[in-house]
């Protein structure tokens, strides 16, 4: 085998098996910078020797001795080797064998998933952490992606690693007892990342088709090595929403409704997955709001065309979310839903109750779907009010092109 074919196939191993050799050297030498360098080390040093000796017979048992054989040497001349336990004990790299077998490496991955997204860090921390240490992306990405300073982000990500040392976070999958709310936290975050990357809050662009993917990515990580009914249920609401973004936009980049996109665009076999998952979580009887939220998303999927959607299903299946997690977003959904089962009057009524309590004021969207009900009866003057309304809250550009276009259409009409 060529040199040229040897990198290669280290290139390939890096982009697999990076993240899992990681997560183990985070265990075995107990900070995440002394392991993201081992990680490094070895990789470099695979780079030297792999060529000229052939790939070992298990790679990641390879890079894992090997970066962690590095660890304690570079800590040794530092005289921090105390640490540590007994360097004598360790196994060469050479040797290619290591205490990780497969079943411990999926643990170790749970492991960093679990401690990134510890309720002792905040929110944005448990995103920017996880985004770097279990997705592998570079602080200046995760920094563009959300529209932050990358100093900004390098620095939330120190803090939040100074935190679990500090702290003294432990590096383990919660106790069965913990599990449950452990697992709410995981799945937010996956949450919060796909919703930015399939819906961007601000800027240019409506989606972040990297952050979106990435998310997806996660969610396949969670079902493989938790198949929880939540977990299913989630990455079954990622990819049913995923499965419409091709029809999202036009070639200009403008938004184009559900009930106006082009469903031979949308991806079948995401649709399929989807649908396939979220009846796997709902036979457990122990499915939570994403479950319930992808089967909203499945019967939308599904429909052959916008006036084929079961809108009574889909409110039935909105009062079901509100008895699980009731909320002001989950409720204007639900008016939405109303509107489009019992006509804008009945769902107006609703959205005009929720504004009325004080809830959703400044969400935009809440504006906009009180203008296209006003819209809908014939109320001209009041559409025209709620498309002003929702327009000064919006901060995102093709949302904003979108609105000033229905208020120009209704101005004109």
């Amino acid at each position: 085998m060529n040199e040229t074919t040897v990198r290669e196939k280290i290139d390939a191993i890096y982009q697999s098996e990076s993240r899992h050799v990681l997560a183990t050297l985070i265990r075995l030498l107990g900070d995440f910078d002394v392991a993201e360098e081992a990680l490094h080390d070895a990789f470099r040093a695979a780079l030297e020797q792999w060529p000229r000796n052939g790939l070992p017979a298990n790679p990641r048992a390879w890079l894992v001795s090997a970066g962690r054989f590095k660890a304690i040497d570079g800590l040794r001349r530092q005289a921090r080797f105390d640490v540590l336990e007994d360097a004598d004990t360790l196994a060469d790299p050479a040797s290619e064998t290591d205490d990780t077998d497969d079943e411990g490496l999926e643990d170790d991955r749970l492991r960093l998933i679990f401690t990134c997204c510890h309720p002792a860090l905040s929110p944005d921390a448990q995103v920017a952490l996880t985004l770097r240490e279990v997705c592998g992306l570079a602080t200046e990405e995760i920094a563009r992606a959300f529209l932050a300073p990358t100093p900004t982000l390098a620095q939330r990500i120190v803090r939040a690693k100074t935190k679990i040392r500090d702290a003294r976070i432990p590096y383990q999958v919660p106790a069965p007892a913990e599990l449950a709310d452990r697992l709410d936290s995981v799945l937010r975050v996956v949450y919060l990342v796909f919703n930015e990357g399939y819906s961007a809050s601000s800027g240019a662009a409506l989606t972040r088709h990297d952050l979106s993917e990435e998310a997806i990515r996660l969610g396949r990580l969670l079902v493989e090595l938790l198949p929880e009914p939540e977990a299913q249920g989630l990455l079954a609401l990622m990819l049913l929403h995923e499965s419409r973004r091709a029809a999202r936009t036009g070639p200009d980049g403008e938004l184009i409704l559900l009930d106006d996109q082009d469903r031979s665009l949308w991806d079948s076999e995401r649709i399929a997955e989807g649908s396939a998952l979220v009846q796997r979580a709902l036979v457990s009887q122990r499915y939570g709001q994403y479950a319930v939220q992808a089967a909203i998303a499945a019967v939308h999927a599904n429909a052959s065309h916008a006036a084929a959607t079961d809108w009574s299903q889909i409110v039935a299946l909105y009062e079901v979310l509100l008895r699980i997690d009731a909320s002001p977003v989950i409720e204007l959904n639900r008016a939405v839903a109303v509107a489009m089962w019992d006509g804008p009057a009945a769902g107006l009524a609703l959205i005009d109750a929720i504004l009325q309590n004080g809830d959703l004021n400044d969400y935009h969207l809440a504006h906009a779907a009180r203008a296209d009900l006003y819209r809908r009866l014939g109320r001209t003057d009041e559409a025209i009010t709620a498309y002003e309304q929702a327009l000064a809250l919006t901060r995102q550009e093709p949302e904003r092109r979108f609105l000033a276009r229905r208020l120009w259409e209704i101005r004109v009409e």
